[in-house]
C-alpha cells in the first residue's frame, strides 16, 4: 500500500501544474465550506445568546416570539404596556434579585428609543454572559442625557455631546417631534453585535418629561419647552411600562415565578424564558440556514468534479504510462489502486490546504469580524461536526476517482501492454 501511494505521489509531482491548480481549486472550495459552516453555527449561537444572564422576560399578554421580537429585537409593536405598579409588585417577589424595566414608543432616525434605568447596562448581558461595556462616555445621569448603541453613533455619525432630538412613534418619517427638549450624547456602548447596537437609551423619567405636553400621540397647542428643574418629581414617575427583564435568585424559581406572572389576576401577564423562545425564533428561520449549507456544498462538488474532469482529462496522455507498469509487472488491480490513490492524495491534499487557508484567514480576520459584526470566530482545531464534513469531502473525492480508476482498469485489461505509437 505504501509502495502505491509512493507511485502515486511521484506521478502527481510530474504533473505539477494541473495538481498545483486542481489542490488550489479543491482548498478554496473547502475553505468556502468552513467559512459559511462556522459563519452559520455563530449566527446560530450568536442569535441563541442574544440576551444572556436574564432569566424572564414580562409584558402583555401575547405569543412569546412577538413578546420577544419588540423586547429584545425592537422589531414590530407591544400588544398593550404593564401598569407600574403591577411591575412594582413583581419586582418585590423574593426569588428575584434584579428588574430591568423598558418603555418603547419612540425613536430616532429609523432608531428605536428605549426607554430604562441604568440597571439596563448593569444586569443586561449578551454572548457568554458579557456584560455590556461603554466605548466612550457614560451612562445617563440627567434627564436629558442619552447612550447610544455601537450602530446608531457609526451609522449617524454622532459623537459624546452631540445634540439630538427624538421622534414621537417608530416610522422612519417622523410626524411628531419631541424638538422642546433635545437630548444630549453622554455615552456610546461598545459593540455587541446584538440589537443593543441599534437603540438610543434614555431614562423612563425622560420618556415622562417628552410626553408631558402631549395628549393621545399628539402634541398640545401651544406647548412650550419645559424647564426639567421646574417639573414636580411625581410628574416624572412613569404610569406604564412595555416590558421587563427580570434575573432571578436561583434558576430553580424560574417556573415558579412564570406561573405566577402568567396567573397575574391584576392584568393580562406573559413571562417567557429568553433561550426557549429564542429557540422557537431561530427554528423559523431554518430555511435560511439550510440554503447557506447547500451553497458552501455545491460549491466543493463544483470542485470535486474538477478533480474528476482532471484525472479523467489525463488518462488518454498517460495511457503509454500504464503499459509501461504493466510491463513491469503491475496488474490491472494495481493500475486501479494507482489512480485512486491519486483521488485520494489529491483531495486530501485540498482538505488540508481549505483548513489551512480557513484558521490562517481567521487568525487575521477574527478580531476585526467581532469588533465590526460581533462574531466570534476565532482560529482552532476543527470541531467533530467540521471533520464530520471534511471526511465527508475526503470520501467523495474517493468515490468520484472510483470513475477514472475503472476506466483505466478495463483500458489497461484491453491494452496488455502494447500501445500504438
Amino acid at each position: 500500500m505504501s509502495g502505491l501511494l509512493g507511485l502515486a505521489w511521484a506521478s502527481l509531482r510530474n504533473r505539477k501544474a494541473t495538481v498545483l491548480l486542481t489542490v488550489l481549486t479543491l482548498g478554496l472550495s473547502v475553505m468556502l465550506l468552513l467559512g459559511i459552516e462556522r459563519v452559520r453555527q455563530e449566527a446560530r449561537d450568536s442569535f441563541l445568546r442574544s440576551v444572556a444572564g436574564t432569566d424572564l422576560i414580562v409584558g402583555a399578554r401575547s405569543h412569546p416570539v412577538q413578546l420577544l421580537l419588540y423586547a429584545v429585537f425592537r422589531l414590530g409593536e407591544p400588544t398593550a404596556n404593564l401598569q407600574w405598579a403591577t411591575y412594582e409588585k413583581l419586582k418585590a417577589l423574593p426569588p428575584v434579585r434584579w428588574t430591568v424595566p423598558i418603555s418603547l414608543g419612540d425613536s430616532h432616525q429609523g432608531f428605536r428609543v428605549i426607554g430604562t434605568t441604568t440597571g439596563y447596562f448593569e444586569h443586561m448581558g449578551y454572548g457568554d454572559r458579557r456584560g455590556l461595556a461603554f466605548a466612550e462616555g457614560r451612562a445617563f445621569a440627567d434627564l436629558h442625557d442619552a447612550v447610544l448603541g455601537a450602530d446608531v453613533a457609526e451609522q449617524l455619525g454622532y459623537d459624546l455631546g452631540r445634540e439630538i432630538v427624538l421622534a414621537h412613534g417608530t416610522a422612519r418619517v417622523a410626524v411628531h417631534k419631541h424638538d422642546d427638549q433635545p437630548f444630549r450624547v453622554v455615552g456610546i456602548l461598545a459593540r455587541t453585535g446584538t440589537a443593543i447596537d441599534q437603540g438610543v437609551y434614555v431614562s423612563l423619567e425622560a420618556i415622562e418629561a417628552i410626553h408631558l405636553n402631549w395628549r393621545g400621540g399628539v402634541p398640545l397647542p401651544g406647548r412650550r419647552s419645559t424647564d426639567p428643574r421646574a417639573i414636580p418629581p411625581e410628574l416624572l414617575q412613569p404610569k406604564t411600562i412595555t416590558g421587563a427583564f427580570v434575573g432571578l435568585e436561583s434558576r430553580t424559581a424560574t417556573f415558579a415565578v412564570q406561573r405566577v406572572v402568567n396567573e397575574y389576576r391584576g392584568e393580562p401577564l406573559i413571562a417567557i424564558l429568553p433561550g426557549v423562545a429564542l429557540t422557537q425564533l431561530w427554528s423559523l428561520m431554518g430555511g435560511v440556514e439550510r440554503a447557506l449549507f447547500i451553497a458552501a456544498v455545491a460549491a466543493v462538488l463544483a470542485a470535486l468534479m474538477v478533480l474528476l474532469t482532471t484525472i479523467l482529462a489525463t488518462l488518454n496522455e498517460r495511457r503509454r504510462e500504464m503499459a509501461l507498469l504493466r510491463a513491469v509487472g503491475a496488474g490491472p488491480r494495481h493500475v486501479f489502486g494507482l489512480l485512486l490513490a491519486e483521488a485520494a492524495l489529491l483531495t486530501g491534499a485540498g482538505v488540508l490546504l481549505g483548513v489551512g487557508l480557513m484558521e490562517a484567514t481567521l487568525a487575521v480576520l477574527a478580531p476585526w469580524l467581532e469588533a465590526r459584526f460581533g462574531l466570534m470566530l476565532a482560529p482552532g482545531w476543527p470541531s467533530p461536526a467540521e471533520l464530520t464534513v471534511l471526511g465527508g469531502v475526503w470520501l467523495g473525492g474517493i468515490l468520484l476517482g472510483l470513475v477514472p480508476a475503472v476506466l483505466a482498469y478495463r483500458r489497461s485489461l484491453q491494452d496488455g501492454v502494447a500501445v500504438d505509437r
